[in-house]
């Protein structure tokens, strides 16, 4: 599995499926993490980080799974103070000026000089997990001349797949990423690439799907995609196009609960996250780059490494996206 699978999801019953969550499995304490499904799933990082912390906690790591990163966050404003979640593990930098803002998580007190990011990193609420970088992926075998940066596959006939950015990661990445690149141009942009765009996709496991069924030249993933292929199924031939421009970047986080009803088990999970046991899961669980120093699989060396690291301002993102959006759903409507 590749990382994020993101949809839209209702929200009707959660509290009352919540109440179940903040209880004890037999004598053992639960500390209950609210992460994306793909975290969590069999062939997510999730089982093997729940062992590891389970094996030193004495406790029942619960996972309870949303959709998506805006799923999380959805939730937990929905719940409020009474959240039955000491965790939220797996919002990204576009959702932490909301987040924040929500009044519902606490400083977490850790250490995190190790930290090995693109970017510096200071912040007394949000832990960084794991990072990637957006990039379009492609098979070899079907595609012989890549384009080079964003203008080159504007003007070509390439035919790309995207995700919606209201409804993906990966989608709203890119939104973020011509914006980084293209400022006041990047309405433009859109228009101009609209021709190249056969689909967009509510999730990225659709989109994904349909690049693999042969349905585009190109699909929007990340990076590190092509290590999928080349650690789980020995295949070469995929491979993320580099761009000149750089590449937008996405940093996944953590962050405690204030009303964490296992605080003392929420703050060692906080600092688990910096540990050996958790960061090497994450190359080939979630598909992803650690945040320490942690030994990489060879495969990674193959793989795209962007010249820059494109972040834009959270508060920035929270400010303007909406006017972005409009001109996304301008651009592709004609």
């Amino acid at each position: 599995m590749l990382p994020h699978v993101n949809k839209l999801s209702p929200y009707f019953g959660l509290i009352l499926l919540g109440l179940s969550f903040a209880v004890h499995s037999g004598d053992k304490p639960v500390l209950t993490v609210y992460t994306y499904d793909s975290f969590s799933s069999d062939w997510g990082p999730g089982p093997k980080i729940k062992s590891a912390f389970e094996a030193q906690c004495d406790c029942e790591l619960k996972f309870i799974a949303t959709d998506s990163s805006t799923g999380i966050l959805s939730r937990v404003q929905l719940e409020g103070e009474n959240s039955p979640a000491d965790i939220v593990l797996g919002l990204d930098t576009t959702l932490l000026s909301r987040a924040r803002a929500s009044g519902l998580l606490a400083t977490h007190g850790i250490d995190t000089s190790a930290l090995k990011l693109p970017v510096p990193w200071q912040d007394d609420t949000f832990v960084p997990f794991d990072y990637g970088y957006f990039a379009f992926v492609y098979d070899q075998n079907r595609l012989t001349e890549v384009p080079g940066n964003l203008d080159a596959l504007a003007a070509s006939s390439i035919r790309i797949i995207i995700e919606d950015p209201r409804s993906s990661t990966p989608g709203l990445g890119l939104l973020l990423w011509l914006q980084a690149v293209k400022g006041d141009q990047a309405a433009a942009y859109w228009s101009e690439l609209a021709d190249n765009i056969v689909t967009v996709t509510k999730s990225w496991s659709e989109a994904y799907g349909l690049f693999l069924e042969g349905e585009s030249d190109m699909v929007l993933s990340y990076t590190t995609s092509p290590a999928y292929h080349l650690i789980a199924e020995q295949k070469s031939q995929y491979h993320a196009a580099a761009f000149a421009e750089g590449h937008g970047l996405q940093i996944e986080v953590a962050a405690k609960l204030k009303n964490s009803p296992s605080p003392e088990l929420a703050d060692a999970f906080m600092a688990f996250i910096l540990s050996d046991e958790f960061q090497a899961v994450i190359p080939t669980g979630n598909w992803m780059y650690p945040v320490t120093d942690v030994p990489l699989p060879a495969e990674f060396s193959q793989l795209v490494q962007p010249e820059r690291s494109l972040l834009l301002n959270a508060d920035e993102v929270d400010a303007s996206k909406k006017t972005w959006l409009a001109e996304f759903n301008r651009a592709l409507s004609k």
